[in-house]
């Protein structure tokens, strides 16, 4: 089959690797153009310098590291492998960054990389250049090594060429076509070319392209330093390009590479250096390249200094040339993929470096080809993930930049955003302030993590400290707010969760035929259910109020949900899809007394028979008309509160002043974390992902086999059988093992799986860990440890849930 035709626009690493990885699953009918020459297009693989370190806190990114290592090594140019796989080596010139690589080297290992953390002398061994005594250890992954991106650009075109593809240089991309909301061509300087698709590999040029198919991409071209060192004598007569492993010595934003009796030096420790894409040069207007500015000598001054203080060989060489070349940077630091939600056959590959390149484009090729991607989780890639303020001009640039300063920089899982704070504000932030709230940020919305009012609850409990690095955004006030959730009533906000409005004749059909659960039925229904892909793997879990016939209100993870909903939508009219998340708001009013708190407010009728477990009611609390859902993930009993935004604030002030006499309090998500693993439920994103069907997920549940068709359901039934990994719970007696989430599993000396979410459980006195493991192990009582650090943790896989196993608590 020639498949549809295509046009992928870019010919650097990205366009490329997926023009080889499309035409391998038989789409011939591709055109490739790009506005520069043949391979080297002037772009940013034209000058990068072929890093490929695998270790990333992302396991997405890490495989898709590794296949650029395996597919590199396998490709040659004139007898020549693509990739050189001299290692890679991440030093330590400090205790806390000695720390980090065994956080690190945890990540490969959960990831299926080999890697160790050697000592200063292994360190000098590896890399004789390296100043012992400044030196504490080292990170050594020996699958490492240097892409040779040219000639791998070279290869690629070479074999899609054979099976037909088209590649065209000096094609300059003028317009984007579309008709109907659909891509029907590209336009350029050199005629127009039909397409049913349109991929966009135009890496810094990326936004120019995008917005020409009305699509927006949260992508910043910035300027990075690389200089190279004129002939070290203590290199002289190497007879081969590289010999030693790459370098980075992150404290001080560095990394080296061999050239010959040379070294190439990177640094990201000066000011960023954002240009718009109308300030980079055209291709035949460029000195050089396009994706080439002049090189700041002032702003490498440092770099040069600590060089020649790191690699004292360096001190007899003089810096011989340099560049500021510009890379693409995003806002979260993830490539954006994906097809656009504005226009149909409009795709994107963008914001990749050739260190994943080879991944990404067999990832674009399974999407494009099978419409799903079989070997890699991409939903925190996808394209669509972002809302909307994390769009505007203004945010793109800040937080590109900041992810830039922080690049090599060591960031905690719950380290918030230094910039651009506060940006959404629930209608409770006043009130929150006034009780001493420790904000954290969730998709923009500042959002308690504790409350320094509740300091006072630590008089009469005593509560353990985890370790320093979990320890870190952490306060004992959570596991007083933890404690006293379970003993009285909290209110909770909850307007961070996305909240969707389904509506018109076709809804209930609809929702029907996209989830794995039954929520086409009665009115004030509340279901749990799964949003899966084609394949069977989970998209999303989300729940579904019924809250009229035509009208049904959904809680979701995030944009994706909105996405994935809104491409399903019938063509004919009968389903509307809205986010009113920004004109809603909730509070989650948990815990023994939440009814003797809420019943006396309201002439509803709050009674266990009155509105039971996963039910929905509208009510007035006060003079506050809300939406009740008897729903609970601190594993209490209490209700999820929805309003409208303006009424927010009453609503607080209502359950608050009814709340005190019972001991009730404000809790942050600090508690909700431990309480919701205390029992057992799962976060989509970190518990499971698309890679993960429901019954390894221990989500069997959520599937309703006695229902009619739905989406992913002919999947889901081939993928039956054996269930070969599970999401597991682990627990451990010391507070002081308390893990954060990514670290491995091991069995004895095997590693066997990964964590996924980690807190103490207060109530229970345990640290908790959910791990995938092998079946074989999923077994209560199997002892294993987990690597934390340069330690191992002793758990103990554990029966869940951990708390009331029996719901009466929920549903009394």
């Amino acid at each position: 089959m020639a498949g549809p035709r295509v046009v992928i626009i870019g010919a650097g690493v990205v366009g490329a690797a997926l023009a080889d990885e499309l035409s391998h699953r038989g789409w011939t009918e591709i055109t490739v153009v790009d506005q520069g020459p043949l391979p080297a297009t002037g772009g940013s693989s034209s000058h990068a310098p072929g890093l490929v370190f695998q270790a990333n806190p992302s396991k997405t990114m890490t495989e898709m590291a590794r296949r650029t290592v395996e597919k590199f090594l396998a490709l040659e140019v004139d007898g020549e492998s693509c990739f050189q796989q001299v290692g890679g080596l991440e030093l330590a010139t400090t205790a806390e960054r000695l720390a980090e690589l065994h956080r690190r080297q945890g990540w490969l290992t959960s990831w299926g990389v080999e890697s160790r953390v050697v000592g200063p002398e292994e360190c000098l061994r590896l890399h004789p250049l390296v100043d012992r005594e400044r030196v504490l250890g080292g990170l050594h992954v020996p699958t490492d090594g240097l892409a040779r991106a040219l000639p791998a650009v070279a290869a690629q075109i070479r074999r899609a060429e054979e099976r037909g593809v088209r590649f065209l240089a000096r094609h300059e991309v003028l317009d984007i076509r579309s008709e109907e909301g659909r891509v029907t061509a590209v336009v350029t300087d050199r005629g127009d070319f039909p397409a049913e698709i349109v991929v966009c590999c135009a890496g810094i040029w990326g936004p120019k392209i995008a917005r020409m198919a009305g699509t927006e991409l949260p992508l910043t071209p910035l300027a990075h330093q690389l200089a190279r060192t004129g002939p070290i004598p203590a290199l002289a007569g190497q007879e081969r390009e590289a010999v030693r492993p790459i370098l980075r010595h992150q404290e001080a934003d560095l990394y080296y590479r061999d050239r010959w009796d040379r070294l190439d030096i990177g640094y990201y420790g000066h000011r960023p250096m954002p240009v718009t894409v109308d300030q980079i040069a055209s291709v035949d207007e460029a000195e050089e390249m396009p994706s080439v500015q002049p090189f700041t000598e002032a702003d490498f001054a440092e770099a040069w200094t600590e060089t020649r203080s790191l690699l004292p060989a360096t001190r007899e060489a003089k810096l011989e040339e340099g560049l500021n070349g510009l890379f693409s940077f995003t806002t979260d630091g993830l490539p954006l993929l994906g097809e656009s939600a504005r226009t149909k056959g409009f795709w994107v590959a963008e914001a990749v470096w050739v260190t994943h390149s080879a991944g990404v484009g067999l990832a674009m090729a399974e999407w494009l080809v099978d419409g799903y991607c079989s070997s890699f989780d991409l939903h925190a890639c996808d394209l669509n993930r972002f809302e909307p303020h994390q769009l505007s001009p203004d945010y793109v640039r800040a937080r590109s930049c900041q992810n830039f300063v922080e690049v090599y920089d060591i960031v905690h899982p719950l380290q918030p955003p230094a910039t651009l704070r506060p940006l959404r504000l629930s209608p409770f932030h006043t009130r929150q302030r006034e009780l001493g709230a420790h904000f954290l940020e969730a998709s923009g919305w500042e959002r308690p993590q504790w409350y320094g009012a509740n300091e006072a609850l630590l008089a009469d409990r005593r509560i353990p400290a985890p370790g320093d690095w979990a320890a870190r955004h952490w306060s004992p006030i959570v596991g007083a707010e933890a404690l006293a959730t379970r003993e009285s009533v909290a209110l909770y906000d909850m307007t961070a969760l996305k909240r969707l409005e389904i509506t018109g004749p076709g809804a209930g059909a609809f929702l029907e035929y996209l989830t794995t659960a039954h929520v086409d039925k009665s009115v004030g229904s509340v279901t749990y259910a799964l949003l899966l892909d084609e394949d069977g793997g989970i998209r999303s879990d989300i729940t579904v109020a019924r809250l009229g016939r035509e009208h049904f209100q959904a809680g979701v993870n995030g944009s994706l949900d909105l996405d994935w909903l809104t491409r399903h939508l019938p063509g004919d009219g009968s389903v509307q899809v809205r986010d009113i998340t920004a004109g809603t708001c909730c509070i989650g009013l948990w815990g023994p007394k939440a009814r003797e708190v809420l019943q006396p407010l309201t002439e509803a009728d709050f009674s266990a028979t009155g509105l039971r477990y996963f039910r929905a009611k509208r009510a007035h609390i006060g003079t506050v008309p809300v939406t009740a859902m008897r729903l609970s993930y601190v594993g209490e009993l209490g209700w999820e509160l929805y309003t409208e935004a303006d009424l927010g604030l009453k609503l607080w002030d209502t359950l608050w002043e009814a709340a005190r006499p019972y001991g009730g309090i404000a809790a942050g998500r600090g508690a909700f974390n431990s309480l919701r693993l205390e029992k057992g439920y799962r976060a989509f994103g970190t518990d499971m992902t698309n890679e993960h069907d429901p019954y390894e997920a221990g989500l069997g549940f959520a599937v309703k086999k006695d229902k009619g068709d739905f989406l992913g359901r002919a999947a889901l039934q081939a993928r039956s059988g054996e269930v070969r990994r599970r999401l597991t719970c682990l627990t451990a007696a010391d507070p002081q093992d308390t893990v954060l989430g990514n670290e491995p599993v091991y069995d004895g000396a095997e590693p066997v799986g990964y964590v996924t979410s980690a807190a103490y459980g207060y109530t229970l006195g345990k640290a908790i860990a959910y791990a995938w493991l092998p079946a074989r192990l999923a077994t209560p009582g199997q002892r294993l440890d987990i690597g934390y650090f340069d330690r191992r943790v002793p758990v103990v896989v554990t029966e869940e849930p951990l708390f009331d196993p029996s719901m009466t608590r929920l549903r009394g």
